[in-house]
Order: structure tokens, then sequence, then C-alpha cells
């Protein structure tokens, strides 16, 4: 395994400005019914309840049905995006879904998603960045609205982040199984007023250290056989001290870069939204990233990690609650994940 090397150079960061007056039109989020406890969780991966909380923040997450699958949740979190934007399935040009844990391994999650809204007018297709995914498929959507219109009309991008953890978790295994948990966010992209909306994204991808985070079999490089089943190799795993070393030293660079970038300064952004990787980790490196006058939303002790749908999620519960973003106001958004890659979006809140 390849350990973090806090000597390497860090891999080039891109940065994209926004093209045109786009921003979210409207928010949504699913979470499935179950709700599976610390308590639940501890006995199976050895460790105590209290622990779980103390080392990661989180009380409870959620579990899909067995019926369910990442476009169920999905389509749950994108019909009510959709409504708070007052807009219908014919007004998409394009879905994009953001998961690592997709139904199948084609067709794309998004095709179901397309079909179960009835968005006959739109494209769709997935991303895969893992938990940085919902910034890469913010950004792409918004690409594509800013391209030249072919065929008129009201077009609009449906962006969605979907995930299904507890398929792919080991429940004996404590550094996954206590973090993880099922949902989905979606929002709506489309036309804003000027002055409102992206300013800008940065991306970079560390790809030395994409033994971090992964499943290693089921794909064409290990495929299904007995044995990777027998060496449960179709279960998630992580490094998670080195996990941890990256964001610590990741996540202040790429904020501080993304604000240079775009020519803001760290004291006018008003609501930062990361995604919910661990609560105790995010709180604790919270004070190296220059944002003190933010409000940082934290809903993770609710929902736990849910890779892609996280930063959509907490999006949504923020924008829902008394302390969300306000018209004018500066909202950044961070993503960070297997790859290892992280991506920041930049806007300023208004339709």
């Amino acid at each position: 395994m390849t350990a973090y090397a806090y000597g390497r150079p860090a891999a080039g960061t891109v940065y994209a400005p926004a093209v045109g007056a786009l921003g979210i039109l409207g928010t949504g989020s699913y979470l499935p019914e179950q709700v599976v406890t610390n308590e639940t969780v501890a006995e199976r991966a050895g460790v105590s309840a209290e622990w779980i909380e103390r080392k990661t923040g989180i009380v409870e997450r959620r579990y899909a049905a067995d019926h369910e699958a990442a476009s169920d949740l999905a389509v749950e979190a994108a019909a009510r995006a959709l409504a708070d934007a007052g807009a219908g399935p014919d007004d998409v040009a394009w879905i994009v879904v953001a998961t690592s844990t997709p139904d199948h391994p084609q067709p794309a999650t998004a095709a179901f998603v397309q079909h179960r809204l009835g968005a006959r007018r739109a494209a769709a297709f997935d991303v895969n960045a893992v938990c940085a995914g919902f910034v890469a498929a913010l950004h792409t959507g918004a690409r594509l609205l800013a391209a030249p219109e072919a065929d008129g009309g009201r077009r609009l991008a449906l962006v969605v982040g979907a995930e299904v953890y507890s398929r792919i978790v080991d429940p004996g295994d404590r550094r996954t199984a206590p973090l993880f948990g099922d949902g989905a966010g979606a929002v709506v992209v489309g036309p804003v007023r000027e002055g409102r909306g992206f300013i800008g994204t940065g991306m970079r991808t560390d790809g030395h250290l994409h033994d971090l985070i992964g499943v290693t079999a089921g794909g064409s490089r290990a495929p299904a056989s007995e044995k990777t089943l027998a060496q449960g190799e179709h279960f998630f795993r992580m490094q998670g001290r080195a996990v941890r070393q990256f964001v610590e030293r990741e996540l202040p660079q790429a904020v501080a870069g993304t604000l240079d970038a775009f020519g803001v300064a760290a004291g006018d952004v008003a609501h930062f939204v990361p995604h919910q990787a661990n609560g105790e980790m995010l709180r604790s490196v919270a004070g190296r990233l220059g944002l003190e006058a933010a409000r940082t939303h934290l809903p993770v002790d609710r929902h736990g990690n849910t890779g892609a749908a996280s930063v959509p999620l907490a999006l949504d519960h923020a924008r829902r609650g008394p302390d969300g973003p306000a018209d004018d106001e500066l909202v950044l958004l961070a993503g960070f994940g297997g790859g290892m890659t992280v991506g920041t979006t930049l806007l300023r809140w208004g339709r």
C-alpha cells in the first residue's frame, strides 16, 4: 500500500471559471427510512457506541431498504429538487448522476433516473469521482448548460449525488462501517440573475494515492470470482490514517487556492458545505481553512458519510434550516475522496 508522502509535490489544480449566469434553482434530498444507530453498528464492528461518536461525530445513519438501489434514492431527491425549482421533467436537458455505488456496472444509473422521472428530453450519464463526485458533476452540468442552445426552450440540468454504501461496506470493519450510510441529494441548475450563480470550480487528483480508498474487485482488473468473494475484495476499504493526513493537508490548500484563483477573500464566504466525511475530523481541520466568518454545515451526525450524496444532502439541509444561504451570500462547496481527488465550487447564492 502507498503511504501518504508529505514531501511529494502536490498535483496540479485545474481552475475553471463559470460561464454565463447559471446557478442553483432548487435543492432536494432523500434519506431511507431505516435508521441504524451506533449501538447496532458497534456490535458488528467490535467497538462501542461511545467510541464511534467520539471518533466520528456520527450518532446514526440510514440504510436503504432491500428493494432500494442508488437510482431509487436519486429519483426521490431529484423529484424534490425539481419541485423546489418549480420545474418539471420536460424542462431538463441534462441529468448527471454522481455515484460510486451504481445500480449496475452498466447501464448508467442516470438512465434509470431519466426513465423514472419521465425526463424524455434529457440526456443522462454518470460521473464517478467517489466523494468528490458531486462537485465534478455540478461543474459538468453547468458547463453543458453554458453551451449554445440547439433546440430552444427552457434548459435545465439536474445534478444528483446518490450512494448505497451499506451494500459495499464490511460490517465487521471498524475503519469504515461506523462512517457510512445511504442517501441522495440533488440540485437543479439553470439561469439566474446577473451577479448570482457559479463563480468557478477547482479540482485536482493525486492519482499516486489511488489505493488509499477503493473496492478492488468486481471490475475488469479483478472480475468477480469465488476467490475475490472469499477474500472480501468486493468490500469498500480505506486506509483511515493516511486518508485523514491527506484531508488535513489538501483541504486547506484547496480552499485557499480556489478563493485566490477567483479573487474572493476568505472572510467574505458566508457558508461552507464540505463533504460529510467525519464530523470529528472536519471540526479538527476547520481552524486551518481560514473560514472563521462562515457557517460550516455539518449534518453528518444524522446521516453519516454518504459519499457523493453528502454535499447536496448537506446543502439541502442548510437551505431548509434557519441559517441557510440567503440571497447574495457566498457559498463554498468542497468534496474530497477516492482517487485521491479534491474539488471545490464557489457560488453566489440567488436565483
